[in-house]
This record gives structure tokens, C-alpha cells and sequence, in this order.
């Protein structure tokens, strides 16, 4: 039986924290604080803390503090980063190239549906989602909301079924003709090669010229002795949570690879990019406890051709 992913639980969290925790905001996910119980909240804020010494050895400080730094540098960089470059990318697609479907694979606990601006109302959304995950994160949203928003379809789908495509197709508001944006975050990194190329012409074969779709994904060194402290940590996290981390790729490769499914690259961040585009407002507002990029992980932005 599937068990719901806890990398997706933990990066809400994250999402979660910085909300709730700041004033200056890299990413506001207002509810993602709402899907846990209170006392789940602060069992996960309790056990993060109490890891300090396997994040940071030479810590010295409260809990809190302990949680905070934990939640700047190892947790929430990725999870901010990439929501906000996608978010900021979607709405780019809706209002200036057309976009009329949103489709958020491998969605987790993501809220957009539940906090759409005014812009997103008339577009379909799908959260597509392998069954466990999906099912428990409907549950938790059961007590935030009165009823499902009317654009929002939710799509069960097993990734490591043949023709997975066909429960997409088949839901009633989805259109192939319409142009689509696709979110594929923190998918990547879970994904052989193989799967992960052949998600993306899948997706290809379902979506029309000038869609897009966005994601993160870890670079050639990710794996490499000389990789930082942060991505060792994370690769050592996702495998106790039976997560394993699988791929990383060469610009080259992933160009490649986005060619095969007659995608290419619009748009490119690395580290030190996102860092100064999303970062540096809140750093300036919190330079005791900064939020850096971590050096591994880039950010693509791919249209269909």
C-alpha cells in the first residue's frame, strides 16, 4: 500500500513556517499552516529543532532558534524558491500567452487552488497526485474550506502505471487542445532518467504548442564528493524517508532531454540567480538568519515547440 510522501508533508511545513513566521515573505503560503493539527504543527517544529546537532553540530541557541536556522538553510530554500518562480511563471502564461489549464503533478499539499487571485478564475486546475498523497492532503483541506473551488479537479494517478496519461484525458474539464502549464516541482529528483524523460513526452503528448512546463531539478554535482553539506543532508533525509533521491543532469542533458519531448528552454536560474531574484528583499530584512539558493538545485522554465 502507498503511503503519503513525507518530503511533500516536510515542505509544507517549511512553507508553512515562513509564512507564519515573517513579515517579509520570499513565498506567502498563508494555509499551508491550516492543513496540519496544532499538535502535529508542533511535533514536527519539536523533532526539527531537536535535529540540530545533525544539521549544524557547532549550533548554539534556543529551540527556536534552532528551528529557525534548521528551516532557513536546510527546509525551506527549495520549497520558496521554486513556488515563487512557478507561481510567478503561471500567472505570466494566464494573462500574457493565454494559458488556460494549470496541471500540478505530483501536487502534495500545494494550496494555489485554495488561495487563487482573481486571475486564476478562469482557468481549470488539476491536481494529479498518486492516490495516498492526494487522499490525505483532501482530507486535511476538508477543514479549511466550504466547498471545492469550482475549477479545481483533482486527478488520482499511479506514475509507475503504463499510460498513466489516460486518467488525465479522461477527467471532464481537461481540453488537449487548450493551452496548458505544467508544474512538475520536486519531481525531478525522485525520477531515473528514464522515467523522468519519459514524463516529459508524455506530458508533450497531451498538451499543445506553446505550453510550458516548470520544475527544479538537482545539476551534475549533486552526487559529487565535493557537493555541499546542505544537498548531502537533504540526500540523506529523502533516503531515510524511503524517498530516494535518483537523477541529476548536465545543462546539456537536460536540454537534450527537453528536446526529445519537443520542449525547449525559456527560461534558466542557478543558484546564485535565484538567491538574488527571489532572496535578497528578505535577506535585507533578515540578516541574521539569511535564505540561500542551494548550490545544486536550478530552476527551468520549457515551452512546447
Amino acid at each position: 500500500m502507498e503511503k503519503k510522501s513525507m518530503t511533500a508533508l516536510v515542505s509544507a511545513f517549511s512553507r508553512a513556517y515562513h509564512s507564519a513566521q515573517n513579515s517579509e515573505k520570499v513565498f506567502d503560503d498563508y494555509l499551508a499552516k491550516k492543513i496540519f493539527r496544532k499538535d502535529e504543527y508542533e511535533q514536527i517544529a519539536s523533532n526539527m529543532s531537536k535535529g540540530i546537532s545533525f544539521f549544524n553540530p557547532s549550533f548554539v541557541g534556543t529551540e527556536e532558534e534552532a528551528l529557525r536556522w534548521i528551516v532557513n538553510n536546510n527546509l525551506s530554500p527549495t520549497p520558496l524558491g521554486r513556488a515563487a518562480f512557478a507561481e510567478e511563471a503561471l500567472e505570466n502564461a494566464v494573462r500574457v500567452c493565454g494559458a488556460e489549464q494549470y496541471l500540478i503533478f505530483a501536487a502534495g499539499y500545494d494550496t494555489f487552488a485554495y488561495r487563487q487571485p482573481d486571475w486564476a478564475a478562469k482557468i481549470q486546475i488539476f491536481e494529479i497526485d498518486q492516490p495516498a498523497t492526494g487522499a490525505d492532503k483532501q482530507k486535511r483541506i476538508q477543514s479549511l474550506v466550504v466547498e471545492k473551488p469550482v475549477n479545481l479537479n483533482y486527478v488520482s494517478v499511479d506514475f509507475t502505471e503504463r499510460n498513466w496519461e489516460s486518467k488525465i484525458i479522461a477527467s471532464s474539464e481537461f481540453n488537449q487542445s487548450k493551452m496548458s502549464f505544467c508544474s512538475l516541482l520536486g519531481l525531478s529528483y525522485y525520477l531515473s532518467k528514464e522515467t523522468f524523460s519519459e514524463t516529459i513526452s508524455t506530458i508533450s503528448s497531451i498538451v499543445p504548442k506553446g505550453s510550458t512546463i516548470v520544475f527544479d531539478y538537482p545539476d551534475e554535482d549533486t552526487y559529487a564528493q565535493e557537493a555541499g553539506e546542505r544537498v548531502k543532508k537533504s540526500i540523506a533525509l529523502a533516503s531515510a524517508a524511503n524517498e530516494k533521491m535518483l537523477a541529476s543532469y548536465s545543462y546539456l542533458e537536460l536540454e537534450r532531454l527537453l528536446s526529445h519531448g519537443s520542449f525547449s528552454i525559456y527560461k534558466h536560474l542557478k543558484p546564485s540567480e535565484i538567491t538574488n531574484q527571489y532572496f535578497k528583499k528578505y535577506n535585507q530584512s533578515n540578516s541574521k538568519c539569511p535564505i540561500k539558493a542551494f548550490d545544486n538545485v536550478n530552476y527551468c522554465l520549457a515551452i512546447k515547440k
